[in-house]
């Protein structure tokens, strides 16, 4: 499950995070336990759900607490923050958006309250989305702002105003704002700068938070970015870190996997929240092997928004005994594509021996004809299985640990499993704008057209529009009428 729910909310350890086994320093999975007042306990390694506009792609917020054991999200402030902070020109005039001016009268988080979250659920806010969609600049950041995809388009988006938007919404963990410039790498000139911006955008945030503790008011644990290139190459950063917000830090985002390759010893003990958008299970493992605690997983929705029903354990079947000296075996698929049409008649479950609300209700052949027909129902019935399915695949990761046959697990992985996601021969729901960058001129259409011409509709049409010069009023009424009649 998503959390122990043996543990009482309010039978709490002291520290947020503990560290329960380590076979080594840095770059081993690790067992650990993340514990926030009123947040049912989470044993990591776990993952993060990630969201848009608020709410995880195509679950409500009644199926989310009934359907799923999803103990924790993502939620970027670029989905809810068009207009304040941001729409700020002649043409867009500044108005401040509803969640924004939300207050509950319990004076509980107001984001979470907007979104419908269940308390027991971890959040965690963030800048920006994950993945996130490339800026078009190439240098998008400025000395005191990044680009944020919003609903209108690319704008910018400072640190102060997101430190103020992030105190208002009250998140339990909140990402500090990082010139990470996504989808490009830094240069050696760009890593000095983006080095500066980011210790200068952490302190404005912990002096921000540090006078709003003054007041009273509720404080979310803060975790620093980390820079996608080594710690060597961000030394004054981690030293920062290290030193004048070592009390103010309470955890670690790493967008690139050689960060931790040389991390400091005094930044150990801190939870490492995984950005670096992992789009297989091979991948993910390949995180937990280097002592990532809590992984976003972004694979899942596009799995589901794909048709495709994932299909994979980490306990998977052993190697076959061998024949004529040499093992023959073939790769399992990661999911099951559930467009194909041989699902038609299948009254089987998606998954054999699954658990899920789906397939203990119902069939193949049900979800397929959903699909076909483009109802939602489909793609949440798909959410509702595939967000099990890694949710079962994290459990036995953590028991794994606790048996030391992890490495073991994930040597044989993908002996057993394909390395990629199958293919997907259906049409998955509409792209909305904020999922894609446009490239400009004469860029097609992201959604096919739900409706197009017959064959030969076109020429016929051209013809009806040029009729005979030379033809009297009553061939033409002639022509009509058995054109109509056929």
């Amino acid at each position: 499950m998503a959390a122990s729910k043996s543990s009482a909310l309010g039978d709490l350890p002291d520290e947020m995070f503990n560290i329960i086994k380590a076979a080594g320093s840095v770059l081993v999975p690790r067992l650990g336990r993340l514990a926030l007042p009123g947040r049912k306990i989470m044993e990591t390694p776990h993952f993060l759900a990630g969201t848009s506009r608020g709410a995880v792609p195509h679950i409500t917020q009644d199926t989310f607490a009934r359907d799923t054991s999803i103990g924790g999200v993502y939620v970027a402030l670029e989905d809810s923050d068009p207009a304040d902070y941001i729409l700020t020109d002649e043409r867009a005039p500044s108005h401040v958006p509803p969640i924004h001016k939300f207050r509950p009268s319990d004076g509980s988080s107001p984001l979470r309250r907007f979104v419908a979250l269940p308390d027991e659920t971890l959040l965690v806010l963030g800048a920006r989305r994950t993945p996130p969609v490339a800026a078009p600049s190439a240098n998008p950041n400025t000395h005191d702002a990044i680009a944020v995809c919003t609903a209108v388009g690319f704008k910018t988006l400072t640190a102060e105003d997101f430190a103020e938007a992030a105190q208002h919404l009250q998140a339990d963990i909140v990402v500090g704002m990082g010139d990470v410039p996504h989808g490009r790498s830094l240069g050696s000139k760009r890593i000095e700068k983006a080095t500066d911006r980011t210790i200068q955008w952490m302190t404005e945030q912990v002096g921000r938070r540090k006078a709003d503790a003054s007041e009273g008011a509720a404080q979310a644990k803060l975790f620093a970015p980390l820079l996608p290139v080594t710690c060597a190459n961000q030394q004054f950063y981690i030293d920062c870190l290290t030193d004048e917000l070592v009390r103010d830090v309470s955890g670690l985002a790493i967008y690139d996997l050689r960060s931790v390759e040389d991390l400091p010893e005094a930044l150990h003990h801190q939870p490492r929240l995984d950005l670096t958008e992992p789009m297989t299970p091979h991948e993910v493992l390949q995180r937990i092997a280097l002592g990532m605690d809590i992984l976003t997983v972004p694979f899942v929705t596009v799995a589901t928004d794909a048709g495709i029903a994932l299909a994979f354990i980490l306990a998977a079947p052993t190697d076959p005994p061998e024949t004529n000296g040499h093992h023959h075996i073939e790769t399992l698929p990661l999911g099951i594509d559930m467009w194909l049409p041989t699902h038609a008649v299948n009254l089987s479950a998606l998954v054999d021996g699954c658990q899920c609300y789906t397939c203990s209700n119902h069939h193949r052949a049900y979800l397929q004809h959903l699909l076909v027909a483009k109802e939602m129902l489909g793609w949440v019935l798909l959410q509702i299985h595939n967000y099990h399915i890694i949710d079962v695949f994290f459990r036995d990761v953590r028991q794994s640990i606790t048996d030391g046959r992890f490495e073991e697990f994930t040597a044989r992985f993908p002996r057993v499993y394909e390395s990629s996601m199958p293919e997907t021969t259906g049409q998955g729901p509409r792209v909305r704008g904020y999922q894609f960058r446009s490239e400009g001129r004469g860029e097609g259409k992201k959604n096919k057209a739900p409706f197009t011409r017959l064959d030969g509709a076109k020429d016929l049409a051209v013809e009806r529009a040029s009729p005979d010069t030379h033809a009297s009023v009553g061939d033409l009424d002639a022509t009509s009428l058995t054109e109509k009649r056929e």
